[in-house]
C-alpha cells in the first residue's frame, strides 16, 4: 500500500483529533483535513458532566492547544458539517460548499443525545448534555433552578444529578429500571450509587415511565408519569443515552451492524476501500471478545483514533484495548475496565461496599471479564493486567490475594 497523498477525517472530536495527531507523530507528510460540526476546537467530553457542570471550570480539556493544528499542518475546519460521501469518487462534500477528495477517509462522527419519544419530547426548554455549549447552558440552569427532573439514571444522568445537588437544586431522577446503572454494573453495585445519591438528597422514581413532558410554547413545566402524577420542574434534563451519528455513513452505503454502529473489522476498516471508522460509531470486531463491540466512552475514542493512524499508513494491526471509563460523583470516584455482563457474570467484591471503598470483579468461566475500583487507587495497573490477560483466578483469590501476584 503506497502512502496516501490526502487523508480526510470527518468528525473533530477526540477520536478524529487523535487520529490527525497520530498521523503526524508517525511522520506522515501528506495532507490531513479534519472537519467537524462543533464550533470549538476538539475537546474531551468527560469534563462536561464533571468539572464544567459543577462550576469548577469554564473550559473542557482541550485535546490540543490552539496552535497545534496550524503548527502541525493539519487543516482544521470548525463548524463544518460533512453532508455527503461519494465512495466511488472518493469525495466528501460539506455544508460550506467544499468538495474534498481523499485517498483515505476516517469517520469519527460521534453520537447525539437520544430524544424521549413521548408527547412533549420536543418542547423548547428541554436540556440534553453532549457539547461544551450544552454544559454551560445546563450549569446556568442548575444554578438558577429550584426543582430539577432528570430522565435517565445512567452515567450522564447520575453525574448531572450530583452537579444539580451541588448547585442546591431539588433533584428527582426518573427511570424505568429498578436500580441505577444495573445494566452495566448489576444491582448490587448499582445500589451503591443509588444509596450515594439518596444520602445526598436525590429523590428517585425508579421503575416508573415518563408518559409526557408537560408545558407549552413558553417552555417546560415538568414531567407526567405513566401513573398520572406530574412532577413539576424548572429544568428537565433528558439523559436516556446516545445514538451514534451514522446517517452520513448509511447514506453512503456503508454497512451498519446490529448495534447501530458502522461495521468495521479488527483493524477498524469498513468494507469500503480505504474507509475507516473510530469512536462511538465504530462497531468493531474485537478479537478479545470474539464479537462486535461498540463503546461510547472517552478512552475508546482516544485510543482508536491513535491506533487507526498506523493502519491508514499501510499496516493492518487489530485494535485490542479493553473498554475503560471513569466517573466522579460527590466524594465517589471509580474506574471501570473490561466488559461485563452483570446478568450472567459472577460478581466478586473485595473491600467494603457500605463504606464505598471496594473493587468489584466480574468473573466469566473463571476469567476476569471486568474490574471496577471505587475510591481505591493503588491497584490500577494490576486490574488492567487482570482484565487484559483474562486472568484465570478464583473468587477467593480476588478477595484476599495480592492482586499484582495474580497477573
Amino acid at each position: 500500500m503506497s502512502e496516501p497523498r490526502k487523508i480526510v477525517i470527518v468528525g473533530a472530536g477526540l477520536g478524529g483529533a487523535s487520529a490527525a495527531a497520530a498521523l503526524r507523530e508517525r511522520g506522515y507528510s501528506g495532507e490531513v483535513l479534519l472537519v467537524g460540526a462543533d464550533p470549538h476546537r476538539p475537546y474531551e467530553l468527560p469534563p462536561l458532566s464533571k468539572g464544567v457542570l459543577l462550576g469548577n471550570t469554564d473550559e473542557p480539556d482541550w485535546v490540543h492547544d490552539e496552535k497545534f493544528y496550524a503548527e502541525n499542518d493539519i487543516r482544521f475546519g470548525a463548524g463544518v458539517t460533512a453532508t455527503r460521501i461519494e465512495l466511488g469518487a472518493r469525495l466528501v462534500l460539506d455544508d460550506a460548499g467544499g468538495e474534498h477528495r481523499y485517498d483515505r477517509l476516517v469517520l469519527a462522527t460521534g453520537s447525539r443525545p437520544r430524544q424521549l419519544p413521548v408527547p412533549g419530547g420536543d418542547l423548547p426548554g428541554l436540556y440534553t448534555l453532549r457539547t461544551l455549549d450544552d454544559a454551560l447552558k445546563l450549569r446556568s440552569a442548575f444554578a438558577a433552578a429550584e426543582r430539577v427532573v432528570i430522565v435517565g439514571a445512567g452515567w450522564i444522568g447520575s453525574e448531572a444529578a450530583a452537579a444539580a445537588r451541588t448547585h442546591n437544586a431539588d433533584v428527582t431522577v426518573v427511570d424505568p429500571v429498578p436500580v441505577p446503572l444495573a445494566t452495566v454494573v448489576g444491582e448490587t453495585v448499582g445500589g451503591v450509587f443509588r444509596d450515594l445519591h439518596v444520602s445526598n438528597g436525590v429523590h428517585y422514581r425508579l421503575g416508573e415511565q415518563v408518559a409526557e413532558i408537560t408545558g407549552g410554547p413558553d417552555g417546560v413545566r415538568g414531567v407526567r408519569l405513566a401513573g398520572g402524577e406530574e412532577i413539576t420542574a424548572d429544568v428537565v434534563l433528558i439523559a436516556v443515552g446516545a445514538a451514534p451519528r451514522v446517517e452520513l455513513a448509511h447514506a453512503a452505503g456503508l454497512e451498519l451492524a446490529d448495534d447501530g454502529g458502522v461495521a468495521v473489522d479488527a483493524g477498524l476498516r469498513t468494507a469500503a476501500p480505504d474507509v475507516y471508522a473510530v469512536g462511538d460509531i465504530a462497531s468493531h470486531f474485537h478479537p478479545r471478545f470474539g464479537r462486535r463491540v461498540r463503546v461510547e466512552h472517552w478512552a475508546n475514542a482516544k485510543d482508536q483514533g491513535a491506533h487507526v493512524a498506523q493502519n491508514l499508513l499501510g499496516e493492518n494491526e487489530p485494535f485490542l484495548a479493553s473498554p475503560y471509563f471513569f466517573t466522579d460523583q460527590y466524594d465517589l470516584g471509580c474506574e471501570y475496565r473490561g466488559l461485563a455482563d452483570p446478568a450472567t457474570d459472577e460478581l466478586v467484591v473485595r473491600g467494603d461496599l457500605a463504606a464505598r471503598e471496594f473493587t468489584a470483579f466480574w468473573l466469566r468461566d473463571g476469567e476476569v471479564a471486568a474490574a471496577m475500583n471505587v475510591n481505591m487507587w493503588d491497584d490500577g495497573d494490576a486490574l488492567g493486567a487482570l482484565v487484559d490477560g483474562r486472568a484465570k483466578v478464583t473468587a477467593e483469590q480476588l478477595k484476599t490475594a495480592d492482586l499484582a501476584s495474580l497477573t
